[in-house]
């Protein structure tokens, strides 16, 4: 992550909603999602594949027999935000702080408050657990992509194949 590292700022900002661009592209990743939607599976490409079986989770009506979105977002969240952790306590000379840290991601899915707003919305919660300095919790909040992304928003192109 040093290498992608820019600038960040430990002091809390307003959200403004935007748009993310990219000037250049320092990693990529693919993955293709089949079979019958939230029951189907998903795969990735590149060094290590994964391939994961989906399924809803019993608690909206499906077997619970897989994994569903919400659980790999929740996972690779909370792995971004460590990462962006540790180099937030490090830029700070802290290290120590975030070296036995870990991340805690919840992610809720459920209907949104707004009446004009069909389908669903996402709320996530992110805890840190050992790394008790809030200037460096705030500084991998502004650094993290994850955070970024959900906070100003990206360039999503959908297009046909």
């Amino acid at each position: 992550m040093a290498g992608a590292a820019g600038r960040y700022t430990s002091a809390p900002t307003q959200a403004k909603r935007g748009l993310i661009t990219l000037k250049d592209h320092i990693f990529f990743s693919k993955a293709v999602a089949e079979g019958p939607g939230r029951n189907g599976s998903v795969k990735s490409f590149g060094d290590a594949p994964l391939d994961v079986k989906l399924a809803m989770p019993k608690v909206a009506g499906g077997k619970g027999d897989g994994q569903n979105p919400e659980q790999l977002f929740a996972m690779g969240y909370s792995g971004c935000f460590l990462g962006a952790l540790q180099l937030a306590a490090a830029r700070a000379g802290k290290m120590e702080l975030a070296e036995n840290a870990k991340v805690h991601a919840t992610v809720f899915l459920g209907h949104p408050t707004d009446p004009d707003m069909d389908g669903f919305g996402l709320r996530v919660e992110i805890a840190v657990e050992g790394c008790d300095d809030d200037a460096i919790i705030s500084a991998a909040h502004e650094f993290c992509p994850y955070s970024r992304a959900l906070k100003h928003g990206v360039q999503v192109d959908v297009k046909k194949v």
